[in-house]
């Protein structure tokens, strides 16, 4: 991708998410989305397909740092303990950011319109992670750094206890965005509990 369509791919999300704002998931059309963008809406079909695709992208994109983080660390090799430390908090940036919140609740509204939005922040946020996770923590396992017979559930556990019920108390309004001292001294919490259960 050049640099000129990196930068249109960036407007257009851009222009997806404020468009997602203004009239919600259900009305917010590649139509809509391309005029806000001052894009064609040709370009938008060749490079999403369908508004399901854009806002698949849109997670695939918000969730990038995390994914490119595991796959870097299963590429070196480096430490699955001081990986988990780094991803702790990329994760809860991601999951309480305002983008995510903004998705989530369309995805909520959506639930009786379309039923898509919901699926394509599970496809390519959480199922995208997940299995890169739990070859983390097989490497750990394999190295002697943890003791688990059931690495889906040490899986589990860990998004449990980084994120456990704030992603749905951001969404609902109940709880701000979280300051980056707030979000590494939680991620930090649960780093520490995942060990305390899973030490070797």
């Amino acid at each position: 991708m050049t640099p000129k369509q990196a930068a249109r791919r960036a407007r257009i999300e851009q222009a997806a998410y404020e468009v997602l704002g203004e009239l919600g998931y259900n009305s917010a059309s590649l139509l809509a989305i391309a005029k806000h963008a001052k894009a064609s809406n040709e370009t938008l079909y060749n490079w999403y397909g369908n508004k399901q695709g854009l806002f698949r992208s849109l997670v695939a994109s918000d969730a990038r740092e995390a994914a490119e983080l595991l796959e870097r660390a299963a590429a070196d090799k480096s430490d699955p303990v001081e990986v988990l430390a780094k991803l702790g908090p990329v994760l809860l940036g991601i999951v309480t950011g305002e983008r995510a919140v903004m998705l989530n609740r369309a995805a909520a509204g959506d639930v009786s319109d379309t039923a898509t939005l919901g699926r394509a922040i599970a496809e390519a946020g959480r199922e995208t992670i997940a299995p890169l996770l739990r070859s983390l923590l097989e490497r750990a396992r394999d190295e002697g750094s943890i003791k688990c017979d059931d690495i889906a559930a040490a899986a589990e556990t860990y998004f449990q206890l980084l994120i456990g019920d704030l992603q749905i108390r951001r969404a609902i309004g109940v709880v701000g965005p979280l300051s980056a001292q707030e979000i590494d001294v939680r991620a930090r919490r649960a780093q520490e509990l995942f060990l305390k259960l899973y030490a070797a």
